[in-house]
């Protein structure tokens, strides 16, 4: 009754109020931002050329807006679902806090404005890059194979491994096989974290038909490819460490994290149903985000190190 309760009042027409500073902060999904923003400083730090201050700063601002229009882009496109979905129900459409025609100009403006910036003010590589980021995750992603396929967040999960790349070609302008392999390691990482989440948040799923793995394949094969991709992730994070990315201290770090990995996604295969099989969903998605950014803060602690040691 609750949940009848729920769609009811998520499905009634709320009044637009007009938006806040705020609400426009939230429509660029600020927390995916932030590890876009990470992941990219440790790209451009890592790239072995060097670049002036302020053309680094115009880079990561860049990148970050072009992430936020991401965001206000798939929050457009996807307000009907958002209004359904527990998880999403409090953004700014939704809410009434923001019409979707302020969110599309908002989101367009807003990647025309950081891919034109960094293309002219940084490197026509980079610029090229975050135009593809932006365009995969709208157009590939969000309003092609989302709603489309259980494979959704598997080809999808490329536009978010894309900023590391982003930031080494706006250091170096070019692709190299070292911010290829960042790349690899941020896309494998995305099927594993987001199946988690989709493990306890299955019923918002499967209340607006988005076929996510645990609602067309059930969650027993779900759990078991969280393991496989798992497996395939602990030693691909590893590598940068047999590539001059990483140095030792990175090597035990992917290790142990890898380690920990691993025994949380088994410890969710073995899991029945229920509230334990969502507490154990919970645990591993939780360190994931943990796991990618204490990967990359080691990655960005031994090349600093380094070079002050000169």
């Amino acid at each position: 009754m609750a949940d009848v309760a729920y769609q009811a009042s998520a499905l009634r027409p709320a009044q637009v109020e007009g938006g806040s500073v705020g609400d426009f902060l939230a429509l660029m999904k600020p927390r995916v931002m932030s590890l876009v923003v990470f992941t990219a400083l440790v790209g451009m730090v890592v790239a072995p050329g060097s670049l002036h201050p302020v053309l680094a700063v115009i880079a990561l601002l860049c990148i970050a807006v072009g992430a936020g229009a991401s965001g206000a882009l798939n929050m457009w496109y996807d307000a009907d679902i958002d209004a359904r979905m527990q998880r999403t129900a409090s953004r700014p459409i939704p809410r009434g806090r923001v019409t979707p025609d302020e969110a599309l100009t908002f989101g367009v403006v807003l990647a025309i404005g950081s891919v034109l910036t960094l293309g002219l003010l940084v490197n026509v590589v980079a610029g090229f890059l975050l135009a593809l980021t932006i365009a995969f995750y709208v157009f590939v992603y969000t309003m092609w194979l989302k709603r489309r396929t259980r494979q959704n967040i598997v080809i999808g999960g490329a536009a978010g491994a894309f900023p590391p790349m982003i930031g080494w070609a706006a250091v170096m302008g070019s692709v190299s096989v070292e911010s290829i392999l960042l790349f690899l390691i941020i896309f494998m990482w995305t099927p594993p974290h987001f199946w988690a989440l989709s493990l306890y948040r299955v019923r918002d799923y499967e209340r607006v038909g988005v076929p996510m793995l645990p609602v067309v394949a059930g969650p027993t094969e779900t759990r078991k490819q969280i393991v496989i991709y798992s497996a395939l992730l602990v030693p691909l994070a590893i590598c940068p460490a047999f590539i001059d990315l990483g140095g030792p201290l990175y090597a035990l770090t992917s290790i142990g994290l890898g380690g920990v990995f691993m025994a949380f996604a088994i410890n969710l295969y073995h899991t029945r149903e229920g509230r334990e099989g969502d507490r154990a969903a919970k645990q591993l998605f939780g360190f994931s985000i943990l796991y990618l950014f204490l990967l990359f803060a080691m990655l960005l602690l031994e090349r600093s190190l380094a070079r002050w040691a000169g």
